[in-house]
């Protein structure tokens, strides 16, 4: 498989037509890594350079070179190591300038977020040129609401983390005015729960995954939070979430005096400062589910094909022989290249409870 460099703008300036190995990862809502080594020759010093990008056949990712590596030893010579992430990590670039508040549905959330960080900025240093937004009418994206408030965040690890929240994915790609597009995007159900899809299922019943490992966790799991807010002693503002009782009551306090009820311009109302206070309990609870996955090798050509049948962020079913069976989002796809040939498999993160 080759791999074609573009140059700063886009432009394709170099092919890398042999090599020794390549891991290519593309990822649902986190960026895409790649790891190219070959044998130095001076084209792969000279285009292969740090702000070029890297595009295969395979992906509809764009890689961007962030960090080259030569290395010489006595038995293999001289090597050339180039590593990098997907265009989406240009979004660690910009942090949440200030304090803003957010309210509505999510794509309408990240769009001002993006919008004033990249796109239309008030300070013209900010913006990117080149890159826009396009909307998506998904229903399972634009009935999301969300209520939240960023101070000097990082934008990339809202933007991460807010999909992550609600299994939504993004990605940024080329359209054909070599124009960077971000797009919010949610993968098709096609487990066992639900009606409208054909199933897509990897089972060593039907010989299409193999070396299976299933680990549930249940250490890290809570399921109450209390969250405490701006205020002092009697006067600090508090919101929970959950009413779990007993044994099965699991517990965890979240300190968010960041949340502010004045953003500079405007006094949020009580009700609006108690949303954002359970908005942060929720991500908060999210990240300490009760923990189920599935690791094992899925053959993406016998019965399924990647890209045909299923694709990255789609919900499909994973079974082992011991009678566990879970509904997992394919949250990453990887594609290597050595010696041994070419192999592509996902990787799958079951839904949790």
């Amino acid at each position: 498989m080759d791999v074609t460099v573009l140059n700063s703008l886009f432009q394709p300036v170099y092919i890398v037509d042999t090599y020794e190995s390549m891991i290519w990862t593309d990822r649902y809502y986190e960026c895409g890594d790649f790891e190219l080594y070959t044998k130095l020759s001076d084209d792969i010093q000279k285009y292969a350079i740090p702000g070029n990008y890297l595009r295969i056949s395979d992906s509809e990712h764009i890689m961007l070179i962030e960090s080259i590596e030569i290395e010489s030893n006595v038995e293999d010579g001289t090597n050339f190591i180039a590593k990098g992430r997907s265009l989406e990590s240009i979004l660690d670039r910009r942090i949440v300038w200030g304090l803003k508040t957010v309210n509505g549905d999510i794509q309408t959330c990240l769009k001002a977020l993006i919008n004033e960080a990249i796109i239309s900025p008030t300070d013209a240093n900010r913006k990117i040129d080149n890159f826009i937004f396009e909307d998506n009418s998904d229903k399972n994206i634009t009935s999301i609401n969300m209520d939240a408030q960023f101070t000097g965040d990082n934008l990339y690890d809202v933007v991460s983390q807010v999909c992550a929240a609600y299994d939504i994915g993004f990605k940024i790609t080329l359209n054909s005015s070599n124009q960077m597009v971000f797009k919010l995007f949610k993968g098709a159900n096609r487990s066992y729960d639900q009606s409208v899809n054909s199933f897509v299922v990897f089972s060593p019943y039907f010989d299409n995954i193999s070396e299976s490992n299933y680990i549930e966790d249940h250490a890290p799991y809570k399921n109450v939070v209390l969250v405490g807010g701006e205020g002092e002693g009697s006067d600090r503002k508090y919101q929970s979430i959950g009413t779990v009782a007993g044994l099965a009551r699991r517990e965890l306090f979240v300190d968010a005096r960041d949340i502010s009820s004045n953003d500079g311009v405007i006094t949020i109302s009580e009700s609006d400062y108690n949303k954002l206070l359970l908005q942060r309990g929720e991500e908060k609870l999210a990240e300490v589910p009760i923990s189920k996955a599935f690791d094992g090798s899925a053959d993406t050509k016998q019965m399924f094909e990647y890209g045909i049948d299923f694709f990255i962020g789609d919900k499909v079913q994973i079974e082992d022989a011991y009678g566990h069976s879970a509904a997992s989002i394919v949250t990453e796809f990887i594609i290597s290249v050595d010696d041994s040939g070419y192999s592509a498999y996902p990787t799958f993160t079951a839904i949790q409870s």
